[in-house]
């Protein structure tokens, strides 16, 4: 395709570093120095090129967001969720791009939340904070804290309004709707409320925005007065604080990423000094709940797929084991009511929910019909109670919310979220779609899960096009979700898949191991190893085969594209992490060092900096045929700097011309894209045209 825009051609001004004896050549640093004028430009005109590019998808792109504008319910309201004598949810306005969130008072013998006409106000509903009033004069509005105190006289909030999530965090008299004077600027995310709701914590970042501390502030007085109650040293570490649901307890939590240290504030004594659940030992992670007259202890001491024990709330000491380590079933996460707990598991590459009766060795776990789901706890911020929430979806059921009765087992279906008729004015059928899972085998013999979603009749013949999506890194785990955008790819015949590749934690901590460190190679090499299945297996062919990451998915995607570029026919990488070794050696940069537990340190290990070189993608672009690659990143993203993307699609332009590359710079927006909801469609529109222009189908 020609255009009058012509290719943006960054300067190439070689910066060397030397590393245990070995060069890196860095000819486009010069692209991080954000404030430079030339960068600006230089960013701008790949837009400007980007766009005349894509300006023949200009109608496929308006036809794919009003398909999803015209599925979507856009005048709705949560299931509201009861805290004391309110009940608390959030609902959104045809034409507005935010939430409002909302409380109304819980009315005599009233246990069952109330319900909305077509996402109509609840009658006597109380406005607490409606993101379209704070977002006026702003491109971009991101929450970070939203606590109400315990006696539900105080919001505490903070809003992000760049991206950049430095955020201001301010106090709401939910009386009088007055906003205090108390403003903290530059928070992180994570406040906790002592009980009496006088006192609130929060959390600092240093300077390479790594949580580090943890302040007390006295409401009605200035921040400048404000006392830091906990500061971490180790730059490996980072801090959070929150409120145990019981309001108990307030929780001062450091990790790394292989190590936990918890300690605890009563709740009702906020000037006390911070007690040590158990010191911090190299290797041993753990998470505390709340529970009576006992602390809850998650942990993985022993256990590499965790276990959970108990300890003495008035005096912590050892762990009486209460849930034995069983390989391959990861225990997540452990939630404390009065009578019950609650633990969130995964088996079987698929979450889960165990439910103890309080003072009882009957567990049992909630059964879900379909054979891939995902199940999680939804809000719960009552601690004595009867029932659960949680939250249901699959590759083809909308996301549903439940209430779970803990005595009866009774499960009680609140709300499935709508999904209007498409423009063609058909009502969805989940039955006219099919999901299921298929398993690669890896270059080492190991089976990979992939799992697919397409409408039924897509033929298996290698004709239909297809989305591969990855990511593998941090333990976290891809698992199924409805989405309304993926229905016009769907429809129009393509096969969505997602590749469960080691790095992630889809089938436990043993899966994770085995795709960091020196074995992160493991998570490039399977992901071609599904894209090889699903053209073996006859669901589509190379040239019909889209790869699409973000993050670190996107540094996957750099990866793929340099092992195996004759394995897509394109490739979409969002706000990727493509310069990684530059990045992991450079500790002043933004959450490096808290790094090195996933990736090494190159800079002190000679054998992980050659590693890391052998795989990063700027480092080790070629001259070869790549498919063409849409990369797509944020001006003001903190944790993936958008000059990694920037640097190597320029690198990409040098060193193998022949290719098609686009970059598009989000220059109001930060690591998740734009905030507000129509933004998001119009951004999904737009790589789903490209993805379906790709794949001839536009």
């Amino acid at each position: 395709m020609t255009t009058e825009t012509p290719v943006p051609v960054a300067r190439r001004v070689p910066v060397e570093r030397v590393h245990h004896g070995d060069p890196v050549v860095d000819e486009y640093a010069w692209l991080a120095t954000k404030d430079d004028p030339e960068t600006v430009a230089y960013l701008t005109a790949e837009n400007s090129y980007t766009e005349a590019r894509t300006a023949h998808l200009a109608e496929l792109r308006a036809t794919l967001f009003e398909e999803t504008r015209r599925r979507v319910q856009e005048t709705d309201l949560s299931v509201p969720a009861r805290k004391g004598d309110h009940w608390y949810y959030s609902r959104t306005v045809e034409g507005q791009q935010y939430a409002v969130q909302c409380r109304r008072r819980v009315r005599d013998g009233e246990t069952d939340p109330p319900v909305s006409v077509d996402g109509a106000p609840l009658e006597g509903e109380e406005v607490l904070l409606d993101g379209n009033l704070l977002a006026e004069g702003h491109d971009f509005l991101s929450l970070g804290a939203y606590d109400v105190s315990p006696d539900g006289r105080w919001l505490a909030y903070s809003t992000d309004f760049a991206g950049d999530e430095r955020y201001t965090l301010r106090v709401k008299d939910l009386t009088t709707g007055e906003v205090l004077a108390d403003e903290v600027p530059d928070t992180f995310y994570g406040t906790a409320w002592s009980a009496d709701a006088s006192v609130l914590f929060y959390v600092t970042v240093d300077e390479t925005w790594r949580p580090n501390r943890v302040w007390r502030h006295t409401i009605g007085t200035p921040a400048g007065d404000d006392v830091i109650v906990y500061e971490e040293a180790d730059e490996r570490f980072w801090v959070g604080v929150e409120l145990t649901r019981s309001e108990r307890f307030i929780l001062i939590e450091a990790h790394s990423k292989i190590t936990s240290e918890v300690r605890v504030v009563p709740a009702g004594n906020p000037t006390g000094e911070p007690a040590v659940i158990a010191p911090r030992r190299q290797g041993v992670e753990y998470s505390v709940e709340h529970h009576g007259h006992r602390f809850l202890i998650l942990h993985n001491d022993g256990a590499e797929d965790f276990a959970l024990a108990y300890t003495s709330a008035d005096a912590p000491g050892d762990w009486v084991p209460m849930i034995e380590h069983s390989p391959g079933t990861r225990l997540e996460s452990v939630d404390a009511f009065a009578d019950h707990l609650v633990v969130s598991l995964r088996s079987n590459g698929l979450t889960g929910l165990r439910v103890l009766p309080a003072g009882s060795t009957d567990s049992y776990d909630i059964d879900f019909p379909e054979p891939l789901y995902s199940v999680g706890l939804d809000a719960n911020p009552e601690y004595r109670t009867g029932r659960i929430r949680f939250h249901y979806a699959s590759l083809i059921s909308p996301e549903s919310v439940y209430d779970f009765d803990l005595v009866t087992r009774e499960m009680i279906l609140r709300r499935r979220k709508p999904v209007r008729p498409g423009p063609d004015g058909r009502e969805f059928d989940p039955t006219e779609y099919e999901q299921r899972r298929e398993w690669a085998l890896a270059d080492d013999g190991t089976r990979i899960p992939i799992s697919l979603v397409y409408r039924a009749g897509t033929p298996t013949d290698g004709s239909a096009g297809c989305v591969l999506y990855g990511y593998g890194s941090y333990e976290a785990s891809i698992d199924p979700w409805f989405s309304i955008p993926r229905l016009s790819l769907l429809d129009r015949g393509v096969v969505f898949a997602v590749a469960h590749i080691r790095g992630g934690g889809e089938l436990g901590r043993r899966w994770y191991e085995h795709g960091k460190l020196l074995a992160k190679k493991n998570t490039f090499t399977d992901f071609v190893a599904c894209a090889r299945h699903l053209v073996k297996a006859g669901w589509t062919t190379s040239d019909r085969l889209i790869a699409r990451g973000a993050s670190a998915g996107g540094l996957l995607m750099g990866a793929a594209a340099n092992l195996a570029p004759d394995a897509f026919a394109g490739i979409v990488a969002q706000v990727p992490f493509v310069d990684a070794l530059n990045t992991i050696l450079d500790p002043s940069l933004p959450l490096t060092v808290t790094e090195w537990e996933e990736w090494g340190n190159p800079l002190a290990d000679p054998e992980v900096y050659a590693y890391m070189k052998s795989y990063t993608p700027y480092e080790n672009v070629r001259a070869v045929d790549y498919p063409a690659i849409l990369a797509v990143t944020s001006f003001n993203d903190t944790r993936v700097l958008y000059h990694e993307p920037a640097k190597w699609v320029a690198r990409l332009r040098a060193v193998a011309p022949q290719g098609d590359y686009l970059l598009r710079t989000e220059m109001e927006a930060g690591h998740s894209g734009p905030s507000g909801r129509y933004d998001s469609w119009k951004e999904e529109a737009f790589l789903n045209a490209w993805i379906l222009d790709r794949l001839g189908r536009a």
